[in-house]
């Protein structure tokens, strides 16, 4: 190589690196030009954001009341008040007006006047009990004491029979005591003009049941140890059909109206037809 050639070298590198530079220089321009551009993109952008989500929080759900208020809207549901039987019903009346208490008043006090259907008559015994019937009931029959004389023959006799009884087996409630006329016709099918001549009518007699024992032996228990009676009669009392079948009738004259007859009778069946017996028994053979 001359000595004349060696300093022509870097004169041909200086273009290139001048060149080199220019195009640097170049990229950095384009760069600082591109960075405003996307900030000021992005700043668009950010711009516009909320007006995309302004709709989106305007359309938030309608508020309960709105809903509510809509009459196709389901109603919240509602517990029904129980119905009320009629048993329940009339607990509740008899709980509303506390117990007069006349147990141990003389029967000749008591009046159609001054008792309530929740009068005590008797240690474990009300008026009400005294005149209640389920048939009665059924067929919307009022049954109520006509006379006091009717109401005092039905307080004596529970004083004297349903007492001893309720006494000796425990708690019970009688068939039935008092049945008025109307009450009467029903139970016997007999026409408006019909008047019955049975001690039921007076408030003289009860049909009564005790769960679980022999309506017999029950007969047998009354004739026994009750100090008095009219008659006792041992009614539709079937062996065959159980112990428990059939009622007991137990009457009392009222206080004034005649000796009682201590009778002893047995409704039952014969050959096809009920008839009257003598005695306490299960069959019409003697």
């Amino acid at each position: 190589m001359s000595p004349r050639q060696t300093p022509a070298k870097p004169r041909q590198a200086a273009p290139v690196a001048a060149q080199g530079a220019a195009k640097t220089t170049i990229r950095r321009r384009t760069a600082a030009s591109v960075a405003p551009a996307a900030a000021e993109a992005g700043a668009k952008t950010a711009t516009k954001l909320p007006l995309k989500q302004t709709p989106q929080k305007q359309a938030a759900p309608k508020p309960a009341a709105t809903r509510s208020a809509n009459p196709s809207a389901t109603p919240p549901a509602i517990s029904p008040t129980p119905a009320r039987s009629r048993g329940a019903s009339r607990s509740a009346s008899r709980s509303a007006n506390p117990t007069v208490d006349r147990k141990n008043e003389p029967i000749s006090e008591f009046t159609l006047a001054n008792v309530s259907h929740d009068t005590r008559v008797a240690p474990n015994f009300l008026v009400y009990e005294l005149t209640r019937s389920e048939l009665a009931d059924r067929r919307g029959i009022p049954n109520n004491f006509a006379s006091d004389q009717e109401l005092r023959a039905a307080i004596h006799l529970a004083r004297e029979v349903l007492q001893p009884i309720r006494d000796k087996f425990g708690s019970f409630t009688p068939n039935s005591v008092f049945r008025g006329h109307p009450l009467e016709r029903a139970l016997k099918n007999k026409p408006a003009s019909w008047l019955s001549t049975s001690q039921h009518s007076r408030g003289e007699a009860c049909d009564i049941e005790i769960v679980g024992m022999s309506t017999l032996a029950l007969a047998n228990w009354a004739k026994d140890n009750l100090k008095t009676f009219d008659q006792i009669i041992c009614e539709c009392y079937d062996p065959a059909k159980g112990p428990n079948s059939g009622w007991v009738h137990i009457s009392l004259k009222a206080p004034g109206s005649g000796e009682n007859r201590r009778q002893l009778l047995s409704y039952i069946a014969d050959h096809g037809k009920m008839v009257y017996v003598p005695g306490l028994r299960a069959t019409a053979m003697a």
